[in-house]
C-alpha cells in the first residue's frame, strides 16, 4: 500500500508537470475571420500576437494561423472595421481553430480645408513665406534620405539626460515603467509581417497596442526626444517605432553612465 501511494503521487506530479509544459510551450492555432453583419470572409486582416510580436494575415477565405502561448493577446485590425483583442484560452489551444467576427465602423467623413501658400511670384518674398526648419537628420527604416528630428541643438541630449534625474519626467515614466514592452522593439525586427504592417500604417494604433500606451502619449514622447512636429505627423508606424527605439537606446546608455 505504501509503494502504491508513492507511485500514485509520482504519477500525479508527472501529469501536472506535463500539463504545465504543454501550457507554456508554443502552440499553433488557427481561425476564420468574418464580417459579423454579412458573414462573409475577411481577407488581409492584420493579426498580431502582442506578447510575442509575431504577425499573420488572413487569406481569401478569412483563414489564418499564428503561434501562441496560453493567455497571449491577439490583436485583429483591418481598415473599415473595429479592432479586436482576444486572449488565447485553453479551449482555443485544444480545438486549434476558432471563428472571429469583426464589426464594421460607422465612418463620418470630415470636411478638409486646403490652405495654399499665398505666393507673390517674387523669390525674395516667397522664400520667407514658406516655412523651413533647420533640423538634424537621422537614418531610419523606410526613409532613404533621413528625416527631420527637431532643431539641431543640445536639447535632444539634454531632454533625455534630464529625464534620468527627474522621476516626474514623461520619458522617465515611460522608459522606466515600460521596459518589458520596449523589448518588443527588437523582437519586431525578426518578423517581416509585423514590420510590413507597421510600414503601411499611420494611425498609431498598432504602436500603442504593442507598447501598452495610449495614442496621445506617442507625440509627447517623441517631442521629448526632440523629434520635429513634421516627422511626428507624417511618419509611418514603423518609423515611429524605430524613433522610439532610438530614443530608448540613448536613454539606457545615459542611465548606465
Amino acid at each position: 500500500m505504501k509503494y502504491f501511494a508513492v507511485f500514485f503521487f509520482t504519477l500525479l506530479s508527472a501529469v501536472g508537470f506535463a500539463q504545465d509544459v504543454e501550457s507554456t510551450a508554443p502552440q499553433r492555432v488557427s481561425g476564420y475571420i468574418i464580417n459579423d453583419n454579412t458573414k462573409q470572409a475577411l481577407s488581409n486582416v492584420n493579426i498580431i500576437n502582442t506578447n510575442k510580436v509575431r504577425g499573420a494575415k488572413s487569406d481569401a477565405k478569412g483563414y489564418f494561423e499564428i503561434d501562441v502561448q496560453l493567455n497571449d493577446t491577439i490583436h485583429f485590425s483591418i481598415l473599415g472595421f473595429q479592432s479586436l483583442r482576444i486572449r488565447v484560452t485553453n479551449d482555443w489551444i485544444k480545438n486549434k481553430v476558432t471563428r472571429i467576427q469583426l464589426t464594421e465602423k460607422a465612418i463620418a467623413l470630415e470636411e478638409v480645408v486646403i490652405a495654399p501658400f499665398n505666393l507673390t511670384g517674387y523669390l525674395e518674398v516667397d522664400s520667407k513665406l514658406i516655412p523651413t526648419k533647420e533640423n538634424y537628420r537621422y537614418s531610419i527604416s523606410g526613409l532613404t534620405q533621413g528625416y527631420e528630428a527637431g532643431e539641431y541643438s543640445p536639447n535632444a541630449f539634454g531632454k533625455v539626460l534630464g529625464s534620468i534625474f527627474n522621476p516626474a519626467d514623461v520619458l522617465y515614466g515611460f522608459f522606466g515603467k515600460n521596459a518589458k514592452e520596449l523589448k518588443k522593439l527588437k523582437e519586431m525586427r525578426k518578423d517581416d509581417t509585423v514590420r510590413n504592417l507597421l510600414e503601411s500604417k499611420y494611425d498609431r494604433e498598432t504602436v500603442s497596442v504593442l507598447l501598452g500606451i495610449s495614442k496621445d502619449e506617442i507625440p509627447e514622447i517623441l517631442q521629448r526626444c526632440n523629434y520635429s512636429e513634421s516627422f511626428i505627423q507624417s511618419a509611418n508606424d514603423l518609423q515611429i517605432m524605430d524613433a522610439i527605439n532610438g530614443c530608448y537606446e540613448q536613454y539606457k546608455v545615459l542611465k548606465r553612465n
